[in-house]
């Protein structure tokens, strides 16, 4: 691993990263099982705050008012039911400055496991180490990146550096189901001149990211005995040219996709929960179907879903029961815009050089992800922000999630450098 683009106050610093205490962190967070809106969903973001108040980091802890924020009309949605949530942030350094120079962004909410089989009897939650990897629901996306930008912070602290600017440390929960603690940390007024989110990039820059927006279709049927079939109409049959129309839809959104994105499909719609049905021998009176539908970047997710809302309208007139019976479209949960950095922002080379003097290879600059935080903090908070963290983009959300801890070290080392660069070390 070379640091020939290193100054000697850089590699000074970067020799007080220590391995160990950056893997026993992702560990203790992953053992954590902080799917969303569980009460571990507020133990994991206590874990954080207990780090940071060690560390001598200024913390602001606070217990999110999640009904205010529901009723605020920027709300971007939520799909798991919390009466409670908790915000950390922590400040380093910086006397005299009020804005940080840096962000960095992580959030603690992971989704559920799925089907136990599938992690091979293991235990989703149990962060074992095999092979150079740490496996666990939650390992790669996204709490890597969290014991990362934690890391920033304890090898600041062992070094003893003060930062000539302040670097901001936001954890926040509620991201894969719409971007709460994102939201709730921003209308707190915790800003920043610049933001770096550690998603897991595969060792790419992200400087722009699509939208999703949660769907649910309601298709209505008349039941009947399941020996008299003929007699009714079946919700599943009829939802079922609205699924092909949908899939076409997908295929012509994604017709001539953007070189730079990351994915065979920028833009996917998928369809996470389909019910139809009560019992075995009746024919199905209604189905619900819902998932997530991508948003092409720059386009106005109102826009969006009007499109959306033609393609079931049009299969509807087509259809005779249909047509009389209309499929009800609405959008709960998670409803996430399209956000991107300038790739000429000075926060982007920055990012790229720190990569590159640290040892890594010159991360590409790509597009790619639906849904994050991005576009809060890009539009909401006007704050200038990318992706770059650990871990590659297709475990995410799999069975047998993992990140390389190599790959954990390098990003780390990469923020370090990040920081003194950004923050600046004071006199």
């Amino acid at each position: 691993m070379t640091d020939a683009g290193l100054s000697p106050g850089e590699r000074s610093v970067l020799a007080h990263l220590d391995e160990q205490a950056l893997v026993e962190s992702l560990v203790e967070l992953v053992r954590v099982p902080s799917t969303g809106g569980s009460d571990a969903e507020l133990e994991v973001q206590e874990t954080a705050a207990s780090a940071l108040r060690e560390l001598d980091a200024d913390v602001d802890r606070w217990d999110v008012d999640v009904q205010a924020l529901v009723a605020d009309p920027w709300f971007p949605g939520q799909e798991v039911e919390r009466t409670e949530a908790v915000g950390v942030v922590a400040t380093v350094d910086g006397s005299g400055h009020d804005m940080p120079a840096l962000v960095l962004q992580g959030h603690l909410d992971v989704v559920p496991p799925g089907d136990p089989d599938s992690w091979l009897g293991a235990d989703p939650f149990s962060a074992e180490i095999r092979e150079g990897s740490l496996f666990g629901r939650g390992s790669c996306d996204m709490k890597a990146g969290v014991a990362a930008n934690l890391a920033v912070v304890r090898t600041l602290h062992a070094a003893g550096v003060r930062l000539e600017r302040p670097l901001a440390v936001h954890c926040v929960v509620g991201e894969e189901d719409g971007g709460l603690g994102a939201f709730a940390t921003l209308r707190r007024g915790h800003l920043g001149e610049a933001a770096v989110i550690t998603e897991p990039t595969s060792g790419q820059i992200l400087t722009a990211t699509a939208g999703a927006l949660t769907f649910r279709i309601e298709v209505a049927g008349r039941s009947a005995h399941g020996s008299m079939r003929y007699e009714g109409v079946s919700a599943f049959e009829a939802f079922l040219p609205i699924h092909a129309a949908l899939l076409e839809f997908e295929a012509d959104r994604n017709r001539d996709p953007d070189p730079s994105f990351v994915g065979r499909v920028p833009y996917a719609l998928s369809f996470g929960l389909v019910r139809s049905g009560e019992w075995s021998s009746n024919v199905p009176d209604q189905l619900v179907a819902e998932g997530r539908f991508g948003v092409i970047i720059d386009e106005d997710p109102r826009l969006a879903r009007a499109r959306f809302e033609d393609v079931v309208t049009e299969v509807a007139l087509k259809d005779p029961w249909l047509r009389e019976n209309r499929p009800v479209v609405t959008w709960p949960g998670g409803q996430f815009a399209s956000g991107r950095i300038d790739v000429d922002h000075p926060l982007v080379g920055e990012t790229v050089s720190a990569a590159v003097d640290t040892g890594a290879d010159r991360p590409p600059l790509a597009s790619g992800v639906y849904g994050s935080d991005l576009r809060l903090y890009a539009g909401i908070g006007g704050i200038p922000t990318l992706h770059y963290g650990p871990g590659e983009m297709r475990e995410a959300h799999t069975p047998l999630e993992k990140v390389p801890l190599d790959q954990l070290v390098q990003v780390t080392r990469a923020l370090v450098v990040l920081t003194l660069r950004r923050c600046g070390v004071a006199a």
